[in-house]
């Protein structure tokens, strides 16, 4: 069983838009994303950078040009509006003071795509958790009071995007996708409110697998999902994916591809590529095979590759 993530980067400037590029059929980075999908072929998929409908339109057009006939979303906390002024600019109403970062409600959301069946009467969405009520959160201060403001704390998600526990009937046995999008580290000032707020994202997981959150799979589960941090190069806290990486419970598998473990091709000199998304299957798997979705520069797939996403494509094959 192939279980993989991406980062499609589909997200557009207005709500429905995605929706209406997609019907038509003629947008080329749709198409490359669509054939960069089409051939991880991988039987369980977590995508983010995706608009969300309300109707569930556009996520179910994109299953069908794929073939998948199992697929899921929530409402996303990107572009989620609050009333308040979030990022401490002084103004209200941005795309920094909605729950997460979104120019409109939806905007660059999450999905997962499966060829079986997903038990959406019993997805853990943790999705509403308050920052504040993370056990031991790390909270934004400036001259020791709360950033921006108490108010603004009290009602600031945890989430960026989601983090949701899907339950998925595998034939080889149930289990559990747990699949997130963690705010970038970056585009705050010194009170360093995105990276701090990305560690407490990554940290979660760590803290439903030990029960002081949520409630914890009860058999196999993979963790799958953009993490927007790598563990040695770039901003941000490493210590959130140093140690999630390292759990007991978790298998690091290092997938590789042309540009070794890296994950995105952040063009400009800082902060270049960067390993920020990733599979971790739980140690109840076998581990066959894994990689990333990146081919040589030589490769025929190379130029869609890049034409699709600055992400790439995550793989991990299992067994039980």
């Amino acid at each position: 069983m192939r279980i993989a993530t991406y980062n499609t980067e589909l997200q557009r400037d207005g709500p429905g838009l995605f929706l209406r590029d997609l019907a038509r059929g003629e947008d080329d980075q749709i198409a490359a994303v669509l054939a960069v999908v089409a051939a991880a072929d991988a039987d369980v998929l977590a995508l983010q950078g995706m608009d969300y409908d309300l109707t569930g339109e556009a996520l179910r057009l994109f299953a069908q040009s794929v073939g998948y006939p199992h697929f899921f979303a929530l409402r996303p906390n990107t572009g989620m509006p609050t009333g308040l002024d979030m990022d401490g600019d002084g103004r209200r109403g941005g795309p920094r003071d909605a729950q997460g970062y979104g120019r409109f409600s939806g905007q660059g959301g999450m999905a997962v795509l499966s060829r079986f069946p997903i038990d959406a009467n019993n997805v853990q969405d943790l999705s509403a958790l308050l920052w504040v009520d993370v056990p031991g959160a790390t909270l934004p201060t400036v001259d020791s009071k709360a950033f921006p403001s108490v108010d603004a704390l009290a009602a600031q998600r945890l989430s960026n995007s989601g983090h949701w526990v899907v339950p998925i009937e595998a034939p080889g046995g149930r289990f559990d996708l747990m699949t997130f999008h963690a705010t970038p580290p970056v585009f705050d000032g010194p009170e360093d409110r995105n990276g701090k707020r990305n560690f407490d994202e990554i940290r979660l997981w760590s803290q439903v697998l030990a029960g002081e959150v949520g409630t914890p799979p009860p058999g196999p589960f993979v963790i799958a999902g953009d993490a927007n941090l790598d563990p040695v190069d770039g901003e941000g806290i490493k210590a959130a994916i140093t140690n999630l990486l390292t759990l007991p419970a978790l298998q690091d598998t290092i997938p590789q591809g042309a540009a070794g473990t890296d994950t995105v091709d952040w063009q400009d000199p800082v902060p270049g590529d960067l390993r920020v998304d990733y599979v971790l299957p739980s140690t109840h798997w076998h581990v066959v095979d894994s990689g990333v979705l990146w081919p040589a520069p030589d490769d025929p797939m190379a130029r869609t590759v890049a034409m699709a996403s600055r992400h790439r494509l995550v793989w991990v094959d299992l067994s039980n």
